[in-house]
């Protein structure tokens, strides 16, 4: 995406933003974008969300939040205002409930698993990367995966017939 070694989310944004057909097809093609730091008023707060998407074929909102550092807790909290409010005030009848997708530079396993657990909401953090890995990784990592599904599906098919 041409940003450096220090950037602010503000950056990082732009930059999506700029290469946002790109984005969207990493993400799928059911993906529409919808606004980018859509604002939002909670009491007397004033907030903003990153990214907000619609994803065509699931019928839901997905709000997505970027942040430069660690996932933390503070990230489930901000997220979880954001689907409540999302949901109040901006599903449309015969939609799903919002989807949030917390995009961080490093991922942080034990604080997500108890700052997510037991929400009403569904609430993903992910690491991202500023780089795609080289050409032969993609490709070892997609026969990987090949391998892993035809074991699995081998494996139920023979469940099956039992």
């Amino acid at each position: 995406m041409g940003l450096k070694d220090e950037y602010s989310e503000t950056e990082l944004e732009q930059a999506l933003i700029l290469q946002l057909e790109h984005f969207l097809l990493e993400l799928g093609n059911d993906f529409a974008f919808l606004a980018r730091q859509k604002r939002l008023r909670v009491g007397d707060e004033w907030y903003r969300i990153d990214l907000l998407f619609f994803h065509r074929r699931l019928r839901t909102l997905i709000i997505i939040d970027l942040k430069l550092g660690k996932f933390t807790h503070a990230d489930a909290g901000q997220m979880n205002l954001y689907l409540n409010y999302a949901r109040e005030h901006w599903v449309y009848e015969g939609e799903n409930d919002p989807v949030g997708l917390i995009l961080c530079s490093e991922r942080n396993e034990a604080v997500a698993h108890y700052a997510l657990g037991n929400l009403s909401n569904t609430v993903l953090a992910r690491e991202y990367k500023l780089q795609l890995p080289s050409e032969d990784r993609l490709a070892d990592e997609l026969a990987e995966t090949r391998r892993a599904l035809v074991t699995q599906r081998s494996g139920r098919v023979l469940s099956d017939r039992h």
